[in-house]
């Protein structure tokens, strides 16, 4: 029964998705025809062929489907499924593509070279202006749509209406986690119906308000009389050798199985990632999420970036050079090891802002407010951040990136190793220009804390977008700020 019901729900949600795509194909036709070709024509056959329509609806629905945007997954947040929206979305724009170049003919009517108009000084035909703000129009229809969708959703859920009941294994700390987690979260429409001991039998009747209806002896009973939804292993490591056998029963029953894996939260700095190699399960519990294709993509916006910036800074860093040389003895630049990416070292650059390029180069430690050894202009170049300039070419050699975790003294590290769980975990990308931590306030001598949970943040929700919003954030917060000296 609930099989079919989700089938009937999915059919009328990618329903609804083919009616908001059709209305996006058709607007971004009128918008073809206001911009090029004025004005619309009245033929049936043009108004049914030219939006495209009747293909890029059953496109999407199905780019929607391979990106498994209508799996029943209550529990995955609204945002994995807004990015999941975004590539199916882009990915039927060039299946569109793709089928009219192969068609051609009459089908190929969206990449006709006239008419043409000039906008913004440049010449379009009128196929390229409508595929163009299809792509737009298509997903953000999409993702407004969804958005609103899921808000109606969790509201009525919240009230007590289309509900999944689920039984929890285990009654333990892990277990009762569960429970509470999913009382939270009312938006996901999960409600734990009863639990199951994790022991071979139980004395214990209630839990957090939910009945215990026995132990692992009676599991195979208890599911056969009160089919649950879904059933969650919440089973604590110490009886984790019982895990191959529940599974091996749970196979008998048609229902979803979910493990909460016994393992603290502060244990999990970045998100895990489940894949298979020949048919051998791996869970990488922790890996650089920089390598692949987000990682390449980082590189090409550091390199981009590094060099763009080189360019428009020459000018100030050539001033900044001749006056860090005519008012005080010493070299121009210095350089710093510092410990990067896999905890290899490397050389920063920095501007002098020291009377001593000794004293500058030795520095072990934050650099306290009003130093006698910083220099008036190292002061100034400090307060603006302006003498981390040179860490551009850092940037450019592959040691460090535009966005990352602040590298440090190796000296620092290893103090803060010890002293601070899962500060080592900042080298699992590579140090960066700003960062988080930065733009929010943290450097310098500040709350080393809050500054480690920023970083992981950063490291466990990293996106090329996010970079982005750091690199803009960095504008109006990472230059000047109290806590620079």
């Amino acid at each position: 029964m609930v099989k079919q019901k989700h089938q009937l729900f999915v059919t009328f949600l990618s329903l609804a998705d083919a009616g908001v795509v059709a209305v996006a194909c058709y607007l971004a036709w009128v918008i073809r025809r206001f911009v090029v070709e004025q004005p619309l024509v009245d033929d049936w056959a043009t108004m049914v062929k030219e939006p495209l329509a009747v293909v890029a609806a059953p496109l999407a629905v199905l780019m929607l489907v391979l990106f498994g945007v209508y799996q029943p997954r209550r529990d995955r947040s609204v945002w994995v499924e807004q990015r999941q929206i975004i590539k199916a979305s882009f990915a039927s724009i060039v299946a569109i593509i793709i089928m009219l170049w192969a068609v051609g003919g009459d089908a190929a009517i969206a990449f006709k070279s006239t008419p043409s108009a000039t906008i913004f000084g440049r010449t379009v035909d009128a196929g390229r202006v409508q595929l163009v703000t299809l792509a737009m129009v298509q997903t953000a229809f999409l993702c407004l749509h969804r958005l609103i969708f899921r808000g109606l959703l969790r509201s009525i859920r919240r009230r007590g209406w289309n509900l999944r009941h689920v039984a929890v294994i285990g009654v333990g700390r892990l277990g009762r986690i569960v429970c509470r987690t999913l009382e939270r979260n009312t938006w996901t429409g999960i409600e734990v119906a009863y639990f199951i001991s994790h022991r071979d039998t139980t004395r214990r009747s209630t839990i957090l308000g939910k009945p215990v209806l026995g132990g692992l002896d009676n599991l195979e009973e208890v599911l056969g009389t009160r089919k649950p939804d879904a059933v969650y292993l919440a089973i604590p490591n110490a009886r984790a050798a019982e895990l191959p056998r529940l599974l091996k029963q749970l196979e008998k029953f048609a229902v979803e199985v979910r493990i909460v894996p016994d393992v603290h939260p502060r244990y999990l700095p970045q998100s895990m990632v489940v894949s298979e190699l020949d048919g051998m399960p791996v869970l990488s519990y922790r890996e650089n999420p920089h390598n692949g294709l987000g990682g390449f993509g980082k590189r090409t916006v550091d390199l981009l970036g590094a060099a763009t910036a080189i360019v428009l800074f020459s000018p100030l860093m050539i001033l900044i050079a001749a006056l860090v040389r005519l008012t005080s003895p010493g070299p121009v630049i210095f350089a710093q090891t510092r410990v990067g990416l896999g905890g290899e070292t490397f050389r920063i650059y920095k501007f002098r802002t020291m009377f001593h390029a000794e004293d500058e180069a030795a520095e072990a430690t934050w650099t306290a407010r009003h130093d006698p050894r910083v220099t008036p202009v190292g002061k100034w170049l400090r307060r603006m951040s302006l003498d981390e300039l040179p860490q551009l070419f850092n940037v450019l050699l592959g040691d460090m990136s535009l966005v990352g975790p602040r590298p440090e003294r190796p000296e620092l590290i290893a103090q803060f190793k010890e002293n601070w769980r899962g500060y080592i975990l900042r080298q699992h990308v590579k140090a960066g220009i700003t960062g988080w931590a930065q733009v929010n306030g943290l450097r310098g001598d500040t709350d080393l804390r809050k500054r480690l949970q920023l970083d992981l943040f950063y490291i466990r929700h990293w996106s090329i977008g996010f970079d982005f919003k750091i690199l803009w954030l960095t504008i109006f917060r990472g230059f000047v700020h109290p806590n620079a000296h």
